[in-house]
């Protein structure tokens, strides 16, 4: 039950900063080392689906245990 939540809001942290480092990287946000930079352009996008896979991965943990 606690590793369920604990992959929820890993994910939902990771999703966050995935979507903060994209839009940095692309410049669409200003003011940082990170604008502009292609680096983090890449790197946000990977973290951002790393993060929606362990959403997913929760909430797939979710349905199994309350079907049972």
């Amino acid at each position: 039950m606690k590793t369920k939540w604990l992959f929820l809001v890993i994910g939902i942290v990771l999703v966050l900063i995935g979507l903060l480092w994209t839009l940095q990287g692309l410049n669409v946000l200003g003011g940082s080392v990170m604008s502009g930079s292609p680096v983090w352009g890449t790197i946000g996008p990977i973290v951002l689906i790393a993060g929606v896979a362990l959403i997913i991965v929760a909430l797939v943990r979710r349905r199994r245990r309350s079907d049972t």
